[in-house]
């Protein structure tokens, strides 16, 4: 255990190397694919616990909504399967290579687990960890263990899905996820609104969501954000965009678009997108496109906020007020992205939590030195935090697996 890297191709070897890894004292870092090596702290490991081995779906029943595959598996993968069969992920799960401008620009299944990662859907569907049924994985302590089962009426015990999602491969390497998939949306059209500022595009946003429309995105570009859209209708607005996503069976789609725009009035200018660039509008904001361009560099501070909804345009207008940069609003302002420009002292992570009134901030990229330097993730109160501990000492108690990439020395 000198500096080595292991890929392992069983569970049963899996278990031999972390067992060797535990009695040597010696920490590994956790890859999958390697697209999220940005994301997180930065650690100091004595070599890499590679699990591309790992790979491939297993299991695929279409008519039981349901698949397994291995934890290494790309996401485009899982996304290509599910596309032939007119399903999807419903959680919408980001792909996050290009913000790191890491080499591999698609991630793996399980590091949307293992990230809890979910794109603009959210507010309706649920995160990764509401759709993760079960999973088997080998402990940091070397032991093969699974937990939940092919169906939730069918898991028992501790719901250690739930604490395996978000948990960054702090406690165990997992082996094989399964999880639900639902039907794709047969129509999928968006409402624009032009113009509105950001506490206009809160109410609106509001609005929409309290309505019986039932919406599935709501999201405010920035005028500078919407320019950057490769979506004609949203570049070439030369304003703010607020998007309302519908989505289902035709006629009802029409029905709620028609009357969303009339809920709306005349206090913007409005506009239609139908399913071709609603899907393409949709996807630019699950991978956070409309803040980058060719400029940016895997040092530029990237920020993700969640917060009350109402407080959105608030928090953001804060940030950006005191440091030069782009953002965007999503799940009816209850997240937020902000891109800063290089020279923010400490990433800007003063004024980013200073602007906050509860909520957590995530530092999502930024250079190896800022990550080591500043809590990356919402420092947790005294008794969160001891609970993290004891929940790591649990599964990994010698540190071998992703050791402080969520909290240093945890």
């Amino acid at each position: 255990m000198n500096g080595q890297d292991f890929t392992p191709t069983s569970e049963e070897h899996l278990a031999e190397v972390v067992a060797h890894a535990v009695a040597a004292g010696q920490p590994l870092e956790l890859i999958g694919r390697g697209s999220k090596r940005g994301f997180g702290r930065s650690m100091q490991t004595a070599g890499q616990l590679d699990l591309s081995g790992f790979s491939g779906i297993r299991m695929y029943e279409p008519d039981e909504l349901v698949m397994s595959a291995g934890p290494a598996t790309p996401l485009a993968e899982i996304e290509t399967a599910l596309a032939a069969e007119n399903q999807e992920l419903a959680f919408e799960p980001p792909h996050m290579g290009h913000l790191q401008a890491s080499a591999v620009t698609d991630g793996s299944i399980g590091g949307v687990f293992a990230c809890n990662l979910a794109g603009p859907r959210r507010f309706r569907a649920g995160s990764a960890r509401d759709h993760l049924l079960g999973f088997r994985a080998v402990s940091g302590r070397g032991e093969i263990f699974k937990s939940g089962g092919r169906v939730v009426k069918n898991v028992t015990g501790y719901d250690l899905c739930k604490l395996m999602c978000g948990s960054f491969g702090t406690l165990a390497a997992m082996t094989e996820v399964t999880f639900k998939v639902l039907p794709r949306a047969e129509k999928v059209w968006t409402v624009l609104a032009f113009g509105l500022s950001a506490e206009q595009a809160v109410r609106a946003m509001a609005e929409a969501a309290g309505s019986p429309h039932d919406v599935s995105g709501l999201c405010h570009l920035p005028h500078d954000a919407a320019a950057r859209s490769s979506v004609d209708f949203v570049s070439g607005a030369g304003a703010s965009v607020t998007a309302i996503r519908v989505e289902g069976p035709g006629p009802s789609v029409t029905h709620r678009v028609a009357a969303l725009k009339a809920m709306l009035g005349s206090a913007a200018g409005i506009e239609e997108l139908h399913t071709h660039r609603s899907v393409a509008f949709w996807r630019e904001v699950r991978d956070i496109s409309p803040l980058l361009d060719g400029a940016t560099v895997t040092g530029d501070p990237l920020w993700r906020l969640s917060v009350a909804p109402m407080d959105g345009a608030r928090t953001m207008t804060g940030v950006l007020d005191s440091l030069p940069g782009r953002g965007l609003m999503d799940w009816a302002g209850g997240q937020l992205w902000l891109a800063l420009e290089p020279g923010a002292e400490d990433g800007g992570v003063a004024a980013v939590r200073n602007a906050m009134d509860g909520g957590h901030a995530t530092l999502i990229r930024g250079a190896a030195d800022l990550r080591a330097r500043i809590p990356v993730f919402q420092p947790q109160p005294a008794p969160l935090a001891a609970l993290t501990r004891r929940i790591k000492n649990g599964f990994d108690p010698r540190g071998v697996m992703n050791p402080g990439r969520m909290v240093e020395g945890v």
